[in-house]
Order: structure tokens, then C-alpha cells, then sequence
């Protein structure tokens, strides 16, 4: 089993032990059965549904070929020098330029793009970032990645369950409750996520995306303009979906616990290593 096997496993082990102790708290031995059959079927939907929870929450519409031929004509030539299955493309409403890839494994991969990173990167940019995001594919961490993303979200759903149930003596026992809530499982979500991916991993699409394409230049000069681009235009996206991105698409906004959820790597960092052509020792 792979590393990140593991990692998905233990993953959904603890969502499922998570469940079941809300469950235990709120009705007992009753509860926590409820919990166990409900755990098994959210472990479930999250194995299965995580690329689709991503696209959903990116707000993300499939592209046909005869819309976008240059979008399906650098990635099928990127797929067939990877040996890649040839994924399914997406493009995002968002003005921030970004990206990312998503999917249980490399038969059901999706590719997003943002309408913002359309607009200034050109198609020679576009095949560094999208090499990135194959690369993403081809490593095999995109499941771990949604998973990750979507349990985080699911974090913050018990939090608002456990409030429904254990907050309801006044608005002051109410506030207090939420404050504890929100104290204790944010930080929770924000470890899972760092404990399931790491900067290695951005740092790792970044050398085999510049390998597959022969040049790091493409993306160097993609990643200056998104960063800028980031901190200038904020995206409306839940904290818990921005690792899953290309560049942190938290940058430009102002938001509770946006460090706690910030995994990826310095942008001038990667850019400096593209340069140096660390992708091709």
C-alpha cells in the first residue's frame, strides 16, 4: 500500500471515529449506533463523491472541445506524453487566476481552470500549469488532496451539528458553544489537512510538470502572475478547498484561520527552483 493509501485510510478512519463520538455525546449508546451506520456512509460518499464535491463547491461547468479546442489540445498532448487517461475539463467563474485537479485516481481526474487565469496566461503558461496539475494526477495524490479538503469541510458541519444540539440553552450559551466549537475544530480540520499533504507535494507536481513539458520556464512565469493576481483579487472559496489549488486562493482575503489552512510552499521559492532547473537533476 502506498503512502498516501495510508494517509486516505487513516484519513477516513478518524472522520468515522469523529462521527461516531459526536454521536455517543448527544445520544449514548443510541447515538452512537446511528453514528456508526452514518459514518459508514459518509466514508463512503467521500471515497466516491470527493471530486465532485470539489467541482461542485468550485462552482465549476464542463468545457466541450468545440468550446475550448486549445484547453483539450494541451492536455491531450500532455496526457499521451504521460500516459495519462485524458480527464475531464472544467472551467471555474472565478476572476482570480488559479487551477487545480481532482479525482479519485487517474481514470476519474478532472482539471479545473479559472476563468481569471484564462485571461492572462498565455497558452505556452497554460501548458506549465496544466502539466502541474497532470502531474498532480500521475502522482496519485488528487484523491487524498479532495479527500482531505472535503473531510475538512465536513469537520465544520459537526461543529454546526453539535451547536444545533448543544447550544440551544439561550443566546449566550449559544455564542459560548459555537466560540468552543469553532476554538477547537478548525484548528482540527487545519491539522488533518497538514497531517494528509504537505509542501513536498506542490513542490513535486512542480519538477514532474516541468519534466513532462522539458522546461520550468512556463510555469515560473505562471506562478509570478497568479501570486500577484491572488493578492489582489480574493476568490470565494471555503478554506478547507484551497490546498487543492495551484497558488493559496485565500491570499486576498481577510478570513478567520486562513493561516492554519495555508500548506503550499512560498511562491518566489518555487519559482527560484524552476529557474534553477532543480527539475532537472
Amino acid at each position: 500500500m502506498s503512502k498516501n493509501s495510508i494517509k486516505t485510510a487513516v484519513l477516513l478512519a478518524f472522520i468515522g471515529g469523529l462521527f461516531m463520538l459526536v454521536g455517543e455525546l448527544i445520544g449514548q449508546s443510541t447515538g452512537l449506533i446511528i453514528a456508526f451506520f452514518a459514518a459508514l456512509a459518509f466514508v463512503g460518499f467521500q471515497y466516491w463523491m470527493s471530486d465532485k464535491i470539489a467541482i461542485k463547491a468550485a462552482r465549476a461547468v464542463p468545457v466541450t472541445e468545440a468550446q475550448m479546442p486549445e484547453y483539450y489540445a494541451v492536455v491531450r498532448d500532455l496526457t499521451q506524453r504521460a500516459g495519462l487517461p485524458m480527464p475531464k475539463l472544467y472551467v471555474t467563474p472565478d476572476l482570480q487566476p488559479n487551477a487545480f485537479a481532482t479525482g479519485r485516481n487517474p481514470e476519474h481526474a478532472a482539471v479545473a481552470v479559472t476563468q481569471g487565469i484564462l485571461q492572462i496566461c498565455n497558452w505556452d503558461e497554460m501548458r506549465g500549469v496544466l502539466a502541474h496539475e497532470l502531474s498532480h494526477v500521475g502522482n496519485r495524490d488528487i484523491l487524498l488532496t479532495s479527500i482531505a479538503a472535503s473531510l475538512a469541510l465536513a469537520i465544520t458541519f459537526i461543529s454546526r451539528f453539535a451547536l444545533f444540539f448543544g447550544g440551544g440553552g439561550g443566546d449566550s450559551n449559544g455564542n459560548a458553544f459555537e466560540e468552543l466549537a469553532l476554538i477547537i475544530l478548525a484548528p482540527l480540520a487545519a491539522a488533518l489537512l497538514q497531517m494528509a499533504l504537505s509542501r513536498s507535494r506542490e513542490y513535486e507536481a512542480d519538477r514532474s510538470g516541468a519534466r513532462l513539458i522539458g522546461d520550468g520556464e512556463p510555469l515560473a512565469r505562471a506562478l509570478a502572475k497568479l501570486e500577484s493576481s491572488a493578492r489582489q483579487i480574493p476568490m470565494n472559496v471555503p478554506p478547507a478547498m484551497a490546498p487543492l489549488y495551484i497558488v493559496n486562493p485565500l491570499s486576498g482575503r481577510r478570513i478567520a484561520f486562513k493561516n492554519l489552512f495555508a500548506d503550499h510552499p512560498p511562491t518566489e521559492d518555487r519559482i527560484r527552483r524552476l529557474r534553477e532547473r532543480e527539475w532537472a537533476r
